[in-house]
């Protein structure tokens, strides 16, 4: 019996992969803080809910060697639909950007870098959707993501669904980072 514990340990221990060193790709916002809940001013106008639909400002450091662009996304994987919302898609943003402003997300976009494309988001047109979980759920996820990507250009049509456009954000990221905030309506 000890000769078969000490195989398998020794079996657990080759078979274990080696745990990658941690990344310093990192997201943060001086709009919002991890894991706190979003305000007004990041909250849907629109399907019951009455806040500004402004997206908050974004900031990343740390990026991978040879990133040649960023995508940024907002997801709520809470949303009671079987597949999550898509509430802001953001591709094509220049490799030597390392923010973007608060209101990036306007519909006219304004106020992204140039060269930067906005996909449709779940609420059917492009630009920032804000936060709008149905009445009573328990507060939602909402999770940011920024990817640093291997290729400066994403190709993707103008009516592309967000599901689409991500799959092409996910096939050419190198990297990623996350910020996380919560909201809910009572």
């Amino acid at each position: 019996m000890r000769i078969l514990v000490r195989a398998l340990s020794v079996a657990c221990i080759v078979a274990t992969p080696a745990i990658a060193a941690k990344s310093t790709f990192k997201l943060e916002s001086p709009t919002i803080k991890p894991g706190a809940m979003l305000t007004d001013a990041q909250v849907f106008n629109g399907f019951g809910c009455d806040g500004k639909n402004v997206s908050p400002a974004l900031q990343w450091s740390g990026a991978p060697a040879g990133t040649k662009s960023f995508a940024v996304t907002l997801y709520d994987p809470d949303a009671p639909t079987g597949s999550g919302w898509w509430h802001w898609v953001v591709f094509n943003i220049p490799a030597g950007t390392t923010s973007l402003a608060e209101g990036a997300g306007s519909p006219d976009g304004g106020k992204l870098p140039p060269g930067a494309a906005q996909g449709k988001t779940d609420f059917g047109s492009p630009g920032f959707g804000g936060a709008c979980p149905p009445k009573g759920d328990k507060p939602h996820r909402y999770i940011f993501t920024v990817f640093a990507l291997k290729t400066d250009k994403i190709d993707a049509p103008a009516d592309a669904s967000p599901a689409m456009v991500g799959s092409m954000i996910r096939t050419n990221a190198v990297s990623s980072a996350t910020l996380t905030a919560k909201y809910g309506r009572k």
